[in-house]
């Protein structure tokens, strides 16, 4: 099992080199606690997959796409596996993230607000006061 975490550890580092432009923008906006006080990792492994950004806390997923991903039936996949291991995805296009930061931002915001607010309890049920 050591071996496949030294895989996965080696992947990440080089996923966050080799990070595009608007995932380096973002991460500049959602690193060091900025939004609501969440912590953000990014190229983080999660099961089978790597995420461009997570919030652990809350478990909320952003994911950056190119247009490679346009409609692309692996993305829904793995949207699908996120969601059944409790995590919602907001998925973002990179022009998006480059040309609308503030709109992007408060996005994630509402995202994480919303959690907030409403905690899942392991069984899927609404937490008390939702």
């Amino acid at each position: 099992m050591r071996g496949a975490n030294v895989f996965k550890t080696s992947r990440a580092r080089r996923l966050r080199r080799d990070q595009t432009d608007a995932e380096r923008k973002l991460w500049n906006r959602i690193r060091s606690r900025s939004i609501d006080g969440c912590k953000f990792v990014r190229q983080e492994p999660i099961g089978p997959y790597f995420v461009d950004f997570v919030c652990r806390e809350r478990r909320l997923v952003i994911e950056l796409d190119g247009g490679q991903h346009n409609e692309n039936e692996r993305d829904a996949v793995r949207d699908r596996w996120l969601a059944d291991h409790r995590y919602r995805v907001l998925r973002f296009w990179n022009n998006e993230v480059l040309s609308n930061m503030d709109g992007v931002l408060e996005v994630i915001a509402a995202a994480l607000d919303m959690e907030q607010r409403s905690p899942v309890t392991p069984h899927g049920e609404q937490g008390e006061g939702a």
